[in-house]
């Protein structure tokens, strides 16, 4: 299920630009995703205010590694309810209009923060920098126990949000967006599994680890969802595919 070649071939022109695509790894700017544009008009699910700041920590539920999952019969009727559109173009996209990695408090970054709630054992320094710990990539299911071999993904990536709705928002909602805690949108993936995704919707990526199918495609339509972003056909047909994968 693919994208338009015309739009893909857009993105991997402002790739070539931007550098390698992934997200943040250690000290970096978040998900680094190739660039994206105006999409078609937004679903009516329900979405954060304009102004509101990025969420507090959340814990994931029991049998999770997200914060603010819903479960499968949950997730179907969200993946109903989002709106159908083409995918946007790439024109005006900036990664700087996402603003992060935002500040949390006790000297803590919204990298570090997903850091210390992802892993185990985790140390941290004077300046909240985890420097220990253990961590199982939910993509590929790695176990990393050297922090600057971890990505921070944005498991809808900033690039997809701005081709599916995010081109119309504000600096403020953007943000939220991008350092959002209390929903599934972060988490610590290894460097090399988040690259291989870049920005691409899961018709045209899916973890090779296919444990993870049933949560990701569970995540991916909440976060959708709560912001009111669109799915192109070959996206919803793909995630239907990943959340029929939970266990009744």
């Amino acid at each position: 299920m693919g994208r338009q070649t015309g739009v893909r071939a857009g993105a991997v022109a402002a790739v070539l630009l931007l550098g390698l695509s992934g997200c943040g790894g250690p000290g970096g700017s978040g998900d680094r995703k190739s660039p994206g544009g105006p999409a078609a008009s937004a679903s009516t699910a329900p979405s954060v205010p304009a102004s509101a700041p990025p969420a507090g920590d959340a814990k994931p539920a029991s049998g999770d590694v997200l914060p603010g999952m819903v479960d499968a019969a949950a997730a179907r009727a969200r993946l109903a309810a989002l709106t159908t559109g083409k995918p946007g173009t790439m024109a005006g996209y900036s990664r700087d209009k996402f603003t992060h990695w935002a500040e949390q408090g006790n000297k803590c970054d919204t990298r570090e923060v997903v850091l210390k709630r992802d892993g185990g054992d985790v140390t941290q320094d004077s300046e909240c920098r985890a420097v220990s710990g253990r961590w199982k990539s939910l993509y590929d299911g790695v176990v990393v126990t050297e922090p600057g071999k971890l990505d921070i993904d944005h498991m809808v990536p900033l690039a997809e949000a701005w081709r599916s709705g995010a081109s119309g928002w504000d600096a403020a909602r953007r943000k939220s967006f991008a350092n959002d805690l209390t929903r599934p949108q972060l988490l610590a993936v290894s460097a090399a599994s988040n690259r291989s995704k870049g920005d691409q919707s899961p018709d045209l990526w899916q973890p090779p680890d296919k444990s993870s199918w049933c949560q990701y495609g569970r995540a991916w339509t909440t976060v959708k969802s709560h912001y009111g972003l669109t799915v192109t056909e070959a996206e919803r047909a793909m995630l239907t595919t990943m959340i029929d994968t939970c266990a009744a």
